[in-house]
């Protein structure tokens, strides 16, 4: 199965991409690799896309993932740790 990944930035509070590589490098958030293998752990499937917002005032990826039911899930997770924060069904 091939993932496409993409940090998007999001219009209001999204970080761009490449501030987000920034972040990474300096060590203030976990790549983007390590984070999809934390998603992974927490909701196996197929990783549909990646955003990175800063919300009160600490870093928080959100991921969705198709599952093997083809169902769509929104995972939230801290930026820094990969911390589960939130798991829903989207819409």
């Amino acid at each position: 199965m091939s993932t496409t990944l993409a940090c998007l930035p999001q219009a209001d509070s999204g970080e761009s991409p490449a501030n987000a590589g920034r972040l990474s490098a300096k060590g203030k958030i976990l790549s983007l690799e390590k984070i999809s293998q934390k998603a992974r752990a927490y909701k196996p499937g197929e990783i549909l896309e990646v955003e990175l917002e800063k919300k009160h005032g600490r870093y928080v990826y959100e991921i969705d993932i198709l599952d093997a039911g083809s169902q769509v899930w929104e995972l939230k997770l801290d930026a820094k740790t990969g911390q589960l924060l939130k798991m829903e069904q989207d819409d």
